[in-house]
């Protein structure tokens, strides 16, 4: 009887791979050992002599008898770094020692066929299947008090950006659960969108929602400077035990440094980047985007950058986009990130430079109306103000020409609506105005939605026929 030897030569491959990776190490160089001097603390600026470190770098700050705090290189000036502290900086004084972060090596493990970078202060944080069901805060830390995070490996944050020609164009669409979004405002898997209004209008809640009924693998939540209850209000109230087991929550509220809200941010993208290489369809949901560019504007003046729009310095303008254009569809269509960005309309104004920039890089806009929110009327969707700019993509044109059809008649009697109301409209005058007030009980009824109501597509679509008919 023959005897198959090809599991065997194949673990003793493994087993080689193995110890050349361990003699890699091993014979590895180890870089010199080098440290720097605190000579100023300026606001939120730390200024360090005598380091050498590229920017984006991790380093520690260590006064004799006190815990080391974490710090990160945003800037030099000559032989001047500027560093931004990840945490509580009290207790610090001049001549504090600065000392690049040891670099992070992962245990040895059966399979590994790569040695590990050596470069000193390149920040790693864990990615994984562990991650799934977890509350972690920016620096990959678990808030939930299960116990450590396992079944994860340390990977850094930056990734090379996917060539836009290599990416799968978004041609499925994605059934969110909310009825005005899947008649008239429908999402393809893939699409980047944005909810923008101002401060308690429901940005929260309709995040809640989608969250909660979209068809996705895995669910990445980053909460990045908002309220710190609403952290263990999404997780238990929104999510669920049942969705939570598929859902990731990355925390950084706002009373974290700027330096961990932004961090927070890439993190949360970095974690949905991870999935979507595994070929899993995952929703990114980040909540704001706002909070994101103003984190960035702190480090960017606390260090000198000149401000450009309403105090925001020309950085701002550039993260956006780096940081938006990471999700979308992977490499020829082998998983997909589907997110949704809310952005904090200042004072309701939807110029406002955050809000008209993020506008022109998304892929679609819903504008949450305070006017309708007053009426009581939730989701507070604004119809004529939002789009998605991928529906005549993923609909078919029978679709398309119902939602124009709805969009048309409830326009024509909002540009109506004060002429009815103080009673100056004759009934009779014009036959589309009068369909339109005709049908408007049942338009308003039908873009109202509880937010422990599920919509599906199919649902939405006859609902949507039924009331133009």
């Amino acid at each position: 009887m023959a005897i198959d030897n090809a599991p065997f030569t194949s673990t003793i491959a493994q087993l080689q791979d193995m110890l050349r990776v361990g003699s890699e190490r091993v014979n590895q160089p180890m870089p010199l050992h080098s440290h720097g001097t605190l000579t100023r603390l300026t606001g939120l600026v730390l200024e360090a002599s005598g380091l050498r470190v590229p920017v984006g770098s991790q380093c520690h700050l260590q006064m004799p008898g006190g815990e080391p705090i974490l710090a990160e290189v945003v800037g030099f000036a000559g032989d001047k770094a500027f560093l931004m502290p990840a945490g509580d900086i009290q207790g610090l004084s001049c001549g504090a020692t600065v000392t690049p972060a040891e670099p992070f090596v992962s245990p040895l493990r059966f399979g590994d066929t790569e040695a590990p970078s050596l470069a000193k202060g390149l920040l790693r944080l864990p990615m994984g299947n562990g991650l799934l069901g977890r509350v972690v805060d920016s620096q990959g830390f678990a808030l939930d008090h299960v116990g450590d995070l396992v079944d994860v490996v340390a990977q850094t944050l930056d990734r090379e950006p996917i060539n836009a020609m290599e990416r799968a164009p978004v041609r499925e669409s994605l059934d969110t659960g909310v009825r005005a979004i899947n008649s008239l405002l429908t999402v393809g898997r893939g699409q980047r969108l944005g909810l923008f209004a101002g401060s308690g209008v429901g940005k929260s809640v309709l995040l809640g929602m989608m969250a909660r009924y979209t068809q996705a693998d895995v669910i990445v939540v980053g909460l990045i400077g908002e309220r710190g209850r609403e952290v263990k209000e999404f997780v238990e109230d929104i999510l669920g035990v049942q969705d939570r087991s598929r859902a990731v929550v990355v925390a950084a509220p706002a009373d974290a440094p700027p330096l961990l809200r932004m961090q927070g941010a890439t993190y949360a993208t970095a974690i949905a980047e991870y999935f979507r290489d595994q070929g899993k369809h995952v929703l990114l949901l980040m909540d704001s985007l706002t909070r994101y560019a103003q984190a960035q504007r702190e480090i960017a003046l606390a260090i000198g950058e000149p401000p450009a729009t309403k105090g925001y310095p020309p950085s701002c303008f550039a993260k956006l986009p780096a940081l938006v254009e990471r999700s979308g569809n992977g490499l020829n269509g082998v998983g997909s990130i589907t997110a949704f960005y809310t952005v904090l309309s200042e004072g309701d104004d939807q110029q406002d430079p955050i809000a008209d920039a993020s506008r022109a890089i998304l892929d679609g806009h819903f504008v949450l109306s305070r006017a309708l929110a007053e009426q009581g009327h939730y989701p507070a969707i604004d119809i004529e103000q939002s789009a998605s700019r991928v529906m005549h993509n993923v609909v078919s044109r029978e679709h398309f020409e119902l939602a124009r059809r709805f969009r048309a008649v409830y326009s024509r009697y909002q540009k109506s609506k004060d002429l009815i109301q103080v009673g100056a409209y004759a009934n009779g005058s014009d036959p589309q105005v009068d369909e339109a007030i005709r049908l408007q009980p049942a338009m308003a009824n039908f873009l109202q939605q509880t937010m422990f109501e599920s919509a599906s597509m199919e649902q939405s679509l006859a609902e949507m026929a039924a009331v133009l008919n």
